[in-house]
């Protein structure tokens, strides 16, 4: 009866040697390194990537921010690995630097822009093929063509040549159809943040902005233009005044609806950002306006002595004051001038001469 029991706890003492051992060797597959990896074979290699298939294809995250990379010369995968995982680009770096193994990916050193919205296999290709990194460039509402170019040579862009393809290039876009002949670009060229290749071209860019003003300024709002019996470009060329004079977001609807209501009185728009279109050249492209030249400014962009809108968009003008135009407040004003009593660029609005007058001695004492 000794012997026997004895003989089971040897028996039992066995088995879980051999389940704990065997435990081990099924946790450290699980949890292999790729160097650990590289002593299996292919099949068992195929195996663990199979398992995780999926999580090739999924990103490690839903923020689009670009993120500089740089892969150094000598730099091993399990580093890049570990500092993608580190900076939150990869959730596996198991499985990422397994696939790189399984596939006989090679990382190239060089500089790189990822983003958490790439899936590891994306990465892997990025950074396998040595693609040149992105320049980012921001175009802020309200700026004229020159000032576009401008910032556009910042990131390598040929100034001359964004001119002159925005002054008299051709493109093939719908919304651009309705412009009067011998019309530039002025106007279309959509403000927004851009993410460029670092060789992008003038046209490159161009074509970029005007796919975003073409995705932005949608077919039902191109309708409600015609409704309102306007055409895009008219409507253009007024939301880019109103984005020159509003300061604030929330008054774009009510300056819209001054200007508006000029119109359709046949009153002059009296716009002082059209005058500033006229006069403005190289190193200020919007200068102060003495009050001689209100009227000494002979240039069809002189709203205070030609009626009616002036012959072109003096500016970029973005979503918001393209809406304002189409959605207007629903006022009885005409006029407006700066609010003396604030700082914020905020306005004062009349519906009559002698509310106007009343309002611009009480500033003039100030």
């Amino acid at each position: 009866m000794i012997r026997l029991f004895l003989r089971l706890a040897v028996f039992v003492t066995v088995l879980a040697v051999v389940g704990v051992a065997g435990w081990m060797v099924y946790d450290r597959v699980l949890n292999l390194e790729v160097s650990d990896l590289s002593d299996l074979d292919s099949a068992a290699r195929k195996a663990y990537l199979n398992t995780h298939k999926a999580d090739l294809d999924r990103p490690a995250g839903e923020d689009d921010t670009p993120v500089s990379f740089t892969v150094a010369p000598g730099e091993t995968g399990h580093q890049v690995a570990e500092r993608l995982y580190q900076q939150g680009l990869i959730t596996d770096r198991r499985l990422f630097r397994s696939y790189l193994s399984e596939e006989g990916i090679t990382i190239e050193a060089g500089d790189y822009t990822l983003r958490q919205t790439m899936s590891p296999r994306e990465i892997a290709a990025v950074l396998q093929h040595g693609r040149a990194g992105e320049v980012v460039l921001t175009i802020p509402e309200g700026r004229r063509l020159e000032e576009v170019a401008d910032l556009a040579a910042q990131v390598g862009i040929d100034r001359d040549e964004f001119i002159a393809l925005a002054t008299t290039g051709q493109f093939d876009h719908d919304f651009l159809a309705d412009r009067p002949e011998g019309a530039t670009l002025e106007g279309y060229l959509f403000p927004d943040t851009y993410r460029l290749p670092q060789n992008a071209t003038a046209a490159d860019l161009i074509e970029r902005m005007l796919a975003n003003f073409d995705a932005k300024v949608t077919p039902e709002m191109r309708a409600q233009a015609a409704e309102q019996g306007r055409t895009l470009y008219q409507v253009i060329v007024l939301a880019s005044i109103v984005e020159r004079e509003a300061v604030l977001a929330e008054e774009r609807a009510t300056i819209a609806s001054v200007y508006l209501n000029r119109l359709n009185a046949g009153i002059k728009l009296d716009a002082d950002p059209t005058i500033q279109y006229a006069l403005g050249a190289p190193g200020d492209w919007w200068p102060q306006i003495t009050a001689e030249q209100y009227t000494s400014v002979d240039s069809p962009w002189n709203t205070y002595l030609y009626p009616g809108l002036p012959p072109s968009p003096i500016a970029s003008p973005g979503l918001g004051a393209i809406q304002a135009v189409l959605n207007p407040a629903d006022t009885p004003y005409i006029f407006f001038m700066r609010d003396c009593d604030k700082d914020d660029g905020s306005h004062l609005f009349a519906t009559t001469q002698e509310e106007h007058l009343n309002n611009y001695a009480r500033c003039s004492g100030h």
